[in-house]
Order: C-alpha cells, then sequence, then structure tokens
C-alpha cells in the first residue's frame, strides 16, 4: 500500500460490523535551506549554513517537487539553476542553493502569511507580493469556455485517487484552453497540493505557467493566489469559495479567479473576458 494511505479498522453504525477503512497519512516535513554566505567572517568562508525555515504536515510523496514549490513561491529561488541539490531523507527536505545566494531570512521569517489570522493588512499583503513576483501575469489571451471550465471538476475527481479511497485529500492541478488536466498532486493540505504543482514546474523548467490555469479542490484563500500569482498562472478555478483578500489579489493581478465551480453554475470573480458566455 502507499506510504500516503494507511489502513484502520472502525465500526460501521448502524449495523456495528468491524471493517476496514482507509485514511491519509499526515506527517511533518521539516523544509530546510543548505547555503553559504560570503559575508560570514568564520574561519571556513566554504561552511554550509542549514536553516529550518518551516515545517509542515502533509502527505509523504513528492516531498523534493513540495519543497522546491514552497521555496519558488516564498520568493527564495526564481531558476532551476539555483538548486545545486535536494535531499529528502527522514522527514526533511533540504534544498541546498548554489554559491552565492543568500537567502533573505527576514523575509521568509514572514511565511508569506501562511496564517489566515495573521494580523497583517491586506495592502501590505499586495505590496510584498507585488515586489517578488518573478513574472507578469500575461496579457496574452487564454480563452476558456464556460463549459470546459464546468467539466473540470468531474474530470478531477477521476484522478484524485487519495480522495477517492479516503475522502480528505485535496487535489491541485494544470489545465489548458482545451479542458485537459494533467499534472494533478494531492495532500492532506490545499497548499502542499499547490507547492507540489508549482514545484514539479520549476523543476521541469515550465514557468512561467502562461499557458495553464490552476484548478483546487478545495476553497481560494488568499495564499492559494498568491502561490499562484508567482507561477504567473492567468487562471485559478476553485471547487470552494474564495476570501475577500483573494478577489483584491487577482484583480491587482491581472488573474482570472472563478469561485464555486460546480455543476453548471460558478461565480467569476475577477477579469471575466478570459471565459467565453455559455453557447444557447
Amino acid at each position: 500500500m502507499s506510504n500516503s494511505l494507511q489502513r484502520v479498522s472502525v465500526r460501521r453504525i448502524p449495523g456495528g460490523l468491524e471493517q476496514q477503512d482507509h485514511l491519509v497519512v499526515e506527517e511533518p516535513l521539516e523544509l530546510v535551506l543548505a547555503y553559504s554566505d560570503p559575508s560570514n567572517q568564520s574561519d571556513d568562508q566554504n561552511q554550509c549554513i542549514e536553516k529550518t525555515i518551516a515545517i509542515t504536515m502533509r502527505t509523504p510523496g513528492h516531498d523534493d517537487v513540495l519543497a522546491v514549490g514552497f521555496f519558488f513561491t516564498e520568493g527564495v529561488i526564481s531558476a532551476p539553476s539555483d538548486i545545486i541539490a535536494i535531499s529528502t531523507v527522514d522527514n526533511r527536505a533540504v534544498v541546498s542553493l548554489r554559491s552565492g545566494l543568500v537567502p533573505d531570512l527576514k523575509l521568509l521569517e514572514r511565511h508569506f502569511y501562511t496564517n489566515s489570522s495573521c494580523g497583517v493588512c491586506g495592502k501590505t499583503s499586495l505590496e510584498a507580493l507585488r515586489a517578488v513576483a518573478p513574472f507578469p501575469v500575461p496579457e496574452a489571451p487564454f480563452i476558456s469556455s464556460a463549459e470546459l471550465l464546468q467539466a473540470l471538476p468531474a474530470e478531477l475527481l477521476r484522478r484524485q485517487g487519495a480522495f477517492a479511497r479516503t475522502g480528505s485529500a485535496h487535489a491541485a492541478a494544470l489545465f489548458d484552453t482545451e479542458g485537459g488536466i494533467e499534472s494533478v498532486y494531492e495532500d492532506v493540505g490545499r497548499h502542499n497540493a499547490l507547492d507540489k504543482l508549482i514545484g514539479a514546474a520549476f523543476l521541469a523548467g515550465r514557468l512561467p505557467l502562461s499557458k495553464y490555469g490552476i484548478l483546487l479542490s478545495g476553497r481560494a484563500g488568499f495564499e492559494l493566489v498568491q502561490k499562484s500569482r508567482m507561477a504567473a498562472s492567468p487562471m485559478l478555478a476553485a471547487i470552494g469559495a474564495p476570501s475577500g483578500l483573494a478577489v483584491d489579489l487577482a484583480w491587482e493581478s491581472g488573474m482570472t479567479l472563478v469561485g464555486f465551480l460546480r455543476g453548471q453554475s460558478m461565480n467569476v470573480y475577477s477579469c471575466p473576458s478570459r471565459i467565453n458566455a455559455l453557447t444557447t
């Protein structure tokens, strides 16, 4: 059985029968940066510094792309050449940076507002993101029809193996203007699923994601729009609801934000010109 799932015994009610069930695994992952600081005046100028940046509760698997996606959306790295090695051992992912690349630890201390009650005002959040986003959201057309968007949730559900067995895994996926879905990643955490998706695209040299929209199985909070904005995806579609600050960021970034993508309906919160109306 995959290390992302665990089997447990449950008592079914009504009936009282004991049966086997599957749960999605949730374990901590320590995200670590390794780098050398030329300004360090120690005797060994080439001494490697390892700094734990965050600990996230995730579903094991694809830890390398999760770490890379996290550090890219934090603004630490901007190209695959910034990385010289990735090590994932014992719930610890170490991303080693090229010589001369020293991370801005003050920036990393905020962890880019992963806590929705961080107290940072919306204006400050938007200004901070504008300062570090490596790519502009393209003005070139990324047009999708409403019909194609409405078909995405059912197709995503068919690709969610962990969710089918546990009912408790989030998913993030890329989709194109023809409604094709690819690169589906699942995780117990919605942020981790998106970090895995973006990290894999980063390592494959596919950023910016100007030709792809991003589809989320849950809601679209500010931090998920932020991560999508860092990858310069022109459209983010979510089965759940957005937050007010998420909508502000989408408008600020020129991104199309879709929420409540269910059945034959959806809400378009920003930049609706990328969606053709339903044909009659």
